[in-house]
């Protein structure tokens, strides 16, 4: 446990109409983990009980080894949700004002250079930015005080893909001490394609898989036939199928050896997109 920056074992917690389900995942030192899954799925839910903004019905959350609820813990905790919190009327030098106050390792040296990076004016009202640079600013926010946790909640949509890419590269950056981590949930799966470490699917309020990115981009695979091939093909090669008037489609675990097997049909390699809505959409073998 005490190398994990996040812990989470048997959470649940119930709502009318939903039940986020016994839910365990780890977070390691020094590892991006991406949090995927469909709106209602149980992403924000999960965050949430994380930063302890809802009270859990089971279940145990350690934050670098102590209770979330320890007030210990928020000090070393960035978070950026995907709606810029801060008040229309005050700039970036107020908010440099606020913060340096609330966070002890509040770092201002940073906090300027990041400002300068991205473009962000330190007088201008906060209301007559973008919202793409409203979320800069709360991801700047979210870094300047030097967290040791990065949690971050849909914090790349509304970003152009050029600054997203200057973003997530500033994410690989956070992590290179082997200390810091970032749980980073996202509708922009090839976001999370590109720095997770770690893919976690969650769909209706349970988690679906937790594997490493590498072994789901390098060895999951699309196979593509006919609906009279497919009845040949073995339930045991494929995890999830979906089916149309006159073709099939299969989620593979090892394409490689699907390809060797059945030689005269396609296999795709299979993106987290493509993974996540076979898992969501798709029917089992």
């Amino acid at each position: 446990m005490e190398d994990n920056n996040i812990f989470v074992q048997d959470l649940c917690r119930r709502f009318d109409g939903f039940l986020l389900d016994h839910v365990s995942f780890q977070v390691p030192k020094g590892r991006i983990v991406g949090f995927i899954g469909e709106n209602g799925a149980g992403k924000s839910t999960t965050i949430r009980l994380i930063l302890d903004e809802l009270k859990r019905d089971q279940g145990q959350i350690r934050i670098f080894g102590r209770d979330n609820t320890a007030a210990s813990v928020r000090e070393d905790i960035g978070v950026v949700f995907d709606e810029c919190s801060f008040h229309d009327v005050l700039t970036a030098s107020d908010i440099e004002k606020i913060l340096s106050g609330v966070y002890a390792s509040w770092d201002s040296e940073l906090y300027r250079r990041y400002l300068k990076k991205f473009s962000i004016p330190e007088k201008q009202r906060i209301g007559l930015f973008s919202r793409g640079t409203k979320m800069k600013l709360s991801i700047i926010c979210a870094m300047a005080h030097r967290p040791k946790l990065l949690i971050l909640d849909e914090a790349t949509t509304g970003l152009d893909p050029v600054v997203r890419d200057e973003i997530l590269d500033l994410f690989l950056d956070f992590i290179q001490d082997e200390e810091r981590s970032i749980f980073f949930s996202s509708h922009i799966t090839s976001d999370i394609q590109k720095i997770a470490d770690y893919v976690i699917l969650i769909h209706q309020g349970k988690i679906i898989f937790e594997e490493p990115k590498d072994d789901l981009i390098y060895h999951f695979g699309v196979l593509k036939c006919g609906k009279e091939r497919f009845a040949s093909v073995s339930p045991e090669d494929y995890i999830m199928h979906r089916m149309t008037n006159v073709s099939a489609e299969c989620l593979v675990r090892d394409r490689e050896a699907v390809r060797r097997k059945y030689r005269d049909v396609v296999v795709d390699n299979a993106t987290l997109e493509d993974i996540m809505l076979f898992y969501i959409k798709g029917d089992a073998a």
